[in-house]
Parts: structure tokens; sequence; C-alpha cells
């Protein structure tokens, strides 16, 4: 029997909370977890250079966009510069999602049947066709380590009638791009869906891991619901899901959701936020969020954290980056973009020591009372 592409090593649970500290292998390296993995849309994250991930941000594993590589520069052009890894000059670790999230956020763009999904390109509007075995061939295509299975993504809020239907197609095309999938050297993974109702996320988990797919994924939470409806569904999956796989929490990127996360046993999570809120002169920092375009930073001359080791904050003060911000200088940005993944890297690497330590709940408790949040 072949050995998988992808496979999860168990080091630790937190004997207080059941938190996970693992190590999944890849035959591009090993990904040290919990993870937060920076996202790369358009197999870039945004501003910031492979060699940069690597020794400032200090990122395993970072994820692009098969819904956008598809419709630009396409698929078969990425095949034929030799995979995401050669195009885009990276050789840890990458991810692809199915753009099934993309998708369906169209709305009145896209139609829905059995057979995929039809929908207008946002770039010039042509017409185009997303079927699971047409995504399979896509991410084959891409090249990554580590696959997504092309799932429905129901929005928040939706009645259960349209949730049920969502979640049993998602489970049949679940099948579909397990049939459809032809590379041996990536592994595919599953994704449960069922919204918010506990009834449906266990059918989901029921009729999923019986496929004996390599790695699951949550899909379909961190999408608008209140704060304590997606604790309460996180925690009712996340422990169900197969404990010698990883786990998956898609589309998750605040500090407290990342902490919540690896609490009920989530590997693995991503989200556009750190680089989206630099854009917008935002900084994610230990004593909480710094707008650093407001005003009261003019005069700042300390660093954005005087506790992180990122590149920005041991060379840059608060004044100089709002005065690129201002100016619509693009160092701006970059700086921030640097310190922001920088803070979710380094965020993970102190959850992992926690973890160890069997101590994860007491630092989040304590984490939540300097950065401001409530447990709830």
């Amino acid at each position: 029997m072949t050995k998988p592409a992808v496979t999860y090593e168990l080091l630790h649970v937190d004997k207080n909370s059941g938190a996970r500290r693992g190590v999944v292998h890849t035959p591009h390296g090993d990904i040290q977890t919990p993870v937060f993995m920076p996202v790369g849309t358009q197999a870039t994250v945004k501003a910031m250079t492979p060699e940069e991930l690597k020794e400032e941000v200090k990122a395993d594993i970072i994820l692009a966009n098969t819904y956008h590589l598809f419709l630009r520069p396409g698929d078969e052009l990425v095949k034929e510069a030799g995979g995401l890894h050669q195009f885009m000059h990276w050789d840890r670790p990458i991810l692809t999602d199915s753009g099934g999230f993309q998708v369906f956020s169209l709305g009145d763009l896209r139609h829905i049947t059995e057979e995929g999904v039809e929908f207008k390109s946002y770039l010039d509007g042509s017409r185009h066709f997303l079927s699971p075995e047409k995504v399979m061939k896509v991410e084959n295509n891409l090249g990554a380590d580590i696959i997504m299975a092309f799932d429905e993504c129901a929005p928040y809020p939706s009645t259960y009638e349209y949730t049920k239907n969502s979640m049993e197609r998602t489970t049949r095309w679940a099948a579909r791009c397990k049939e459809a999938h032809s590379r041996e050297d990536q592994a595919l993974f599953g994704i449960i869906q069922g919204g918010f109702y506990k009834d449906l996320r266990q059918k989901s988990l029921e009729d999923l891991i019986p496929m004996d797919f390599p790695g699951y994924a949550i899909g379909g939470i961190s999408v608008g619901e209140p704060k304590d409806l997606f604790l309460d569904i996180l925690n009712y999956v996340g422990p169900q899901m197969p404990e010698n796989k990883p786990r998956y929490l898609m589309g998750v990127g605040t500090p407290d959701y990342l902490i919540e996360a690896a609490l009920a046993g989530i590997d693995m999570c991503d989200c556009v936020l750190p680089t989206r809120i630099a854009r917008n002169g935002t900084a994610m920092t230990w004593n909480g969020k710094v707008v650093v375009r407001n005003a009261t930073y003019e005069r700042d001359f300390s660093p954005l954290d005087s506790e992180c080791d990122c590149y920005t904050c041991k060379n840059y003060t608060r004044a100089y980056i709002r005065h690129l911000i201002k100016n619509n200088e693009i160092l701006g940005v970059r700086l921030l973009s640097i310190h922001n993944l920088r803070f979710l890297t380094s965020l993970m690497e102190r959850v992992k020591i926690e973890i160890e330590r069997d101590n994860l709940k007491t630092f989040r408790d304590e984490f939540y009372l300097k950065y401001g949040y409530t447990k709830e």
C-alpha cells in the first residue's frame, strides 16, 4: 500500500482542554500544529516575498485560491510552469481551497445544480462551470500538497431545509471529488458542513468519516454569525473529528478565534484578515488592535508592539508607519503586513508551548484580559 501524501503525528494533548500539539507531514515539509496559515489568494500573500514569509513571518505553509487561479492565469498555465511551488517560488507546503466559498458567495451571479455550479466571472462577466470533477482537475494541475473537496457553503442565516440540502449535496460532491482525484502526492481533505444545526453537522460527520479522507475541515462557520453560535458548533464538531488526521477550521484569523479553535482540538486555521487590515492601517498587538493611521500616533516613536520580534517592530516606529499609510506609500502596507502575519504565527508558537504545559485555558483567559476580549 502506498504511503499517504500527508500524515498527522500527535505529540501531546492538553489534559485540561483537549487541545492538540502535533505535526502534519507533507511532501514539501512538516507543519508544526496548531498553525495559522497565511492566505495567498492569487498565488501570492499580498505584499510579501516568499523569503519574507519564511524568514520574517516564519510561515510553515501558505494557501492559494482555486477559484481565482482558475479564472486567472488559468490552471493549465500553472501546470505548464511546473505547478504552484515552482510558479510562485515557494518550496514549503501549500494548501488550495476548492473555490466553493467564492463561487457560492456570488449570489445571483451563480446557479447551483446537482452537477455543479455555473457562474459569471467577476473579471469580465464570462460564464464558467465548476463541478467536483472539474475542481479536482484544476487542483491537480495547481499541484498543492493539500487540496480541498468542492463543497457548498450555506450562508448565514439559512433555513433548516436549505442547509440540509446543501450539506447532503456537499457529501455527494465529496464522493465525486474522491473518485476524480488523481494525484498520489496530494492529500484531498473532506469538508464538514451543516450550518448551525447540530443534527446536520452530526450527519455530515457520519457520512464523511467513512470516506477516509486524509484530513477533514469544518466549513460554513465564521461566516457572520454571533460568537456564541460559532463556539457552540466549533466545540461540538471539533472533538468529533478523527483523532489521527489533521483538523482544519476554514476562514478564521482573529486571535480569539485561533485560540478557541486550538482549545477545540483544531490543528490548522487560515484567513486573509492580517493582510487585509494592514491595508487599512491596523496592527494586531499583544495589547490589542492599534489603528496606526489615527492622529494619536503622529508623534509616537515607539514600535508597533514592544513584545514583537518582527522586522517592522525592530526597525520602525508607529509615527513613521502612520506617515507611510497616510501618504499611501506601499512600504507602510508591507511593514504592517509583515507585523500582522508574524504576530499571528508567534501567537500560535505560544499556543503550542501552552498546550505542552497543559495550560492553554489559563493562557486564553490571561490573553483575553490583556487584549480586551470577553469570553463570550
